[in-house]
């Protein structure tokens, strides 16, 4: 089985000084429980599950490794905006409970990374190639592939339901838990929803933007930032005005978010992003670039280029020649400069909705020096 090195001894890394105030490095405390919550369950398996143990090893390596923790963060800081206190008694309660959207993430990345045949997630190989790796390493029976794939839906499948127990152990009050339940459902269904979504304008060939859209939408502002936020403020007992406010906040700053990933995606530094440039053009991903790219070309009466893009939205032989010219025909027909003009837009009526919540500071404040993070150039 795939062995991978223990997962570092979080609570003597983390200076005691950080470790004494929450708000100082929300991220290193959201690593700290996890990796606690991670080593615990894994002592729990039964003596006969010893070799399954090994497997759990490597998803907990890829829980831990990178990543920017931005859901809990965003969580943390709506929970600390709508009146939540970093040294309050329920403070870790709530911090426990907010580490739980990283096994979430964890949950749709190892998903993610089968539907999408990537062999790369944090610059490493992804789990279902680990395990095939370690198939072929072994010379066991069977498909290497199809032994690394059916590990990894095993493994995400194991983390999304620890998730589940992790919010649920969290001691939180019965009115907290309960106000945070609905956000935490509708999230996953949510999260499933665009990932099904996005797989279906995929087999379909839908090159609208609306479809490109909605699944931006779903499979990533509502369980990126959106849910996180509605969770955080339902913890501090926020009424609805509040919740209508941050959930427009984070719809808006989501979207955002996933449109710069995707300009990232085509023309970002893999050193930066963990990922070869031009994986979302091989894999066919309708994003919403290549819809205003086909779209604008065609319009521009320019027939030749639309098809040229379209026949190189999900080649899996795509030549370095061929990917140069997407990215130039995408700022020739103008659609880069169209997806910054509407990050740029969704950003702005973000904050706008923001200054309406009646949130305080310093929530307000950190809240939107997130969204500036999620959004910018070089992240």
């Amino acid at each position: 089985m795939v062995r991978v090195p223990p997962a570092p001894d979080l609570p003597t890394a983390v200076d005691q000084a950080v470790r004494a105030d929450i708000d100082a490095a929300v991220h290193l405390h959201v690593e700290d429980i996890l990796a606690r919550y991670l080593a615990e369950r894994r002592a729990e398996l039964p003596e006969l599950a010893r070799t399954f143990a090994q497997a759990v090893d490597t998803l907990s390596d890829f829980a831990l490794r990178g990543g920017k923790r931005l859901r809990p963060t965003f969580a943390w800081w709506a929970w600390r905006a709508a009146g939540g206190e970093p040294d309050g008694p329920r403070a870790h309660a709530v911090l426990h409970a907010v580490s739980a959207l990283e096994l979430i993430q964890t949950c749709a990345l190892v998903h993610d990374d089968i539907m999408d045949a990537s062999e790369l997630r944090r610059g490493h190989p992804t789990v279902h190639v680990r395990f095939t790796e370690a198939h072929r390493a072994g010379d066991w029976l069977g498909e290497p592939e199809r032994f690394g794939m059916a590990a990894a839906i095993l493994l995400g499948d194991l983390a999304l339901a620890w998730a589940d127990d992790m919010f649920e152990s969290a001691a939180l009050e019965q009115d907290m838990r309960s106000a945070a339940r609905a956000p935490w459902q509708a999230m996953r269904a949510e999260m499933f929803a665009g990932q099904y979504l996005d797989v279906l304008a995929q087999a379909e060939g839908d090159e609208s933007e609306e479809r490109a859209l909605g699944v931006a939408r779903l499979k990533t502002a509502a369980y990126t930032v959106e849910r996180p936020l509605h969770m955080g403020v339902a913890f501090a007992g926020a009424g609805p005005r509040t919740v209508e406010a941050v959930r427009a906040f984070g719809a808006d700053i989501g979207v955002a978010f996933q449109l710069r990933d995707d300009l990232l995606g085509m023309y970002g530094d893999t050193e930066l992003t963990g990922k070869p440039a031009g994986d979302d053009l091989r894999e066919g991903k309708r994003t919403l670039l290549m819809a205003l790219g086909m779209d604008f070309a065609t319009r521009a009466g320019r027939g030749a280029d639309a098809d040229f893009l379209r026949a190189a939205l999900g080649d899996p032989e795509l030549r370095p020649d061929t990917l140069a010219r997407v990215r130039e025909l995408l700022v020739e027909v103008g659609a880069v400069a169209e997806l910054e003009r509407r990050i740029t837009t969704l950003t702005s009526s973000a904050l706008a909705a923001l200054d309406k919540s009646g949130l305080a500071e310093p929530g307000v404040t950190r809240l939107r020096d997130l969204a500036m993070a999620a959004t910018r150039r070089d992240r």
